[in-house]
């Protein structure tokens, strides 16, 4: 017996406070990710966000040659696209599904309309931007120490 498939099944998405997932609900795709599918390329102007509810998608660094590294992985606790409201409207890394899945699709304008309301959406946000800083900190940390630790660690959101 399948689960349906609920945005709330994101936890940045079960989060919010009611008012502002009834806002965006309207906007919310819900969109297969398929295994291999790139969502973003390194430079790539972003017209969506996406929050993974059942997938997993890996952060790639992409270098001048084509050369990359897996700098962080999401999934259900997490969104893709946070340059957009960090003041960018591109990414310097590229994402793609690793566990396919599904996932809701937002538009970037959407996305900043609500995040400009400055209420708990901007501070969740900026506090998952935190959380997948420190993850990718620490990948560096051990892809350059060692080889034993996992590529993610799981990232912890508190409830604004």
């Amino acid at each position: 017996m399948s689960v349906p498939h609920n945005p709330t099944q994101n936890h940045l998405l079960s989060a919010l406070r009611v008012a502002e997932l009834k806002r965006l609900s309207p906007h919310l795709e819900l969109v297969p990710m398929p295994l291999g599918e790139a969502y973003y390329e390194s430079g790539g102007e972003l017209q969506h966000v996406y929050f993974p509810t059942t997938s997993i998608v890996s952060l790639h660094y992409v270098t001048e040659n084509g050369a990359s590294t897996e700098i962080a992985g999401v999934g259900k606790e997490g969104m893709l696209g946070i340059a957009l409201f960090m003041g960018g409207n591109s990414t310097p890394s590229r994402a793609s599904v690793r566990a396919a899945g599904f996932g809701y699709k937002l538009k970037a304008r959407v996305l900043m309309e609500e995040f400009n309301r400055a209420g708990s959406m901007q501070r969740m946000l900026l506090r998952y931007t935190q959380a997948l800083i420190t993850q990718t900190s620490q990948t560096a940390v051990c892809n350059r120490h060692h080889y034993c630790c996992p590529t993610t660690v799981p990232l912890a959101v508190v409830d604004p």
